[in-house]
């Protein structure tokens, strides 16, 4: 057996699960990550996982990796600067256990990250969170989801992976409503729900019902949304808001990003 497999399966279960507490989603993207190397290399040395040694990974081999990512796979840079990320965690922590080795991973190490534009974040004016908050119809179960969820979004500022991660458990609507949130670095907050949430979510979470286990926002299959999904769904009410309040289309005009954040939150206000 080579020093990868050790090294490897050392990193995963001290490191990232024992020692760093990784979310559960930090770990299968790490994962995912080695998964992609490791099919890689078996097309480009013809070696298996158990075959490779720190010598086949080196920052030539690393850096060509990254470019198939890129070019052959289609992905953005930032996923690829992701997945230089988690490589460089293990290199490092491997470092440390295989000195031997330090040359090289220093050079591995040394590999840059790619800059890419930052698209400029809109936010909301009320008068443009309002005309949002109403495009969804409420004709199927999934409008009024996606209404329920807008105004929650609008109201609570989550991020797109806690959002999509509270659990029908997690909310409160009664005396002192909010809800319960597991965020960045694993940090527990509440946040407050305004009586204007309350009053949204009500009527959907009755008519969701179903396991205190499972997600608020599901999909057709009752299974979390992805946070592509909700960037789709926001776009698209978004630009159905348009039709009402020309502002959001110049805003998609601009080729920025429509945002369920405000300047002045009216949700939080009223009620």
């Amino acid at each position: 057996m080579s020093t990868i497999a050790p090294a490897l399966q050392e990193y995963f279960t001290q490191r990232l699960i024992g020692q760093r507490q990784a979310s559960p989603h930090t770990v299968a993207a790490y994962r995912d990550c080695f998964r992609l190397l490791f099919a890689y290399m078996a097309r480009t040395s013809g070696k298996q996982p158990a075959e490779l040694g720190f010598e086949d990974l080196d920052a030539t081999t690393i850096s060509g990796f990254l470019t198939h990512l890129e070019k052959e796979r289609g992905v953005s840079v930032a996923t690829r600067n992701a997945r230089l990320v988690a490589l460089r965690s293990w290199f490092t922590f491997a470092a440390h256990r295989h000195p031997e080795h330090a040359a090289l991973i220093a050079r591995v190490l040394a590999i840059p990250s790619k800059r890419r534009d930052r698209p400029l974040v809109s936010f909301l004016e009320p008068d443009e969170a309002d005309a949002l908050l109403k495009a969804p119809g409420t004709g199927r179960w999934t409008g009024r989801r996606d209404r329920a969820l807008l105004t929650f979004a609008v109201q609570t500022g989550l991020r797109a992976s806690e959002l999509t991660a509270v659990r029908n458990a997690d909310i409160t609507l009664g005396r002192g409503a909010h809800v319960q949130v597991l965020g960045k670095g694993r940090k527990e907050r509440a946040v407050p729900l305004s009586s204007h949430t309350v009053a949204a979510l009500h009527p959907w979470l009755s008519e969701r019902g179903g396991d205190p286990r499972g997600p608020v926002f599901p999909g057709p299959g009752g299974h979390r949304l992805s946070r592509d999904t909700v960037r789709k769904l926001v776009i698209k009410h978004a630009r159905s808001a348009a039709a009402d309040c020309p502002s959001l289309a110049a805003k998609e005009n601009r080729r920025s990003h429509p945002s369920p954040h405000l300047r002045d939150d009216p949700a939080a206000q009223r009620g």
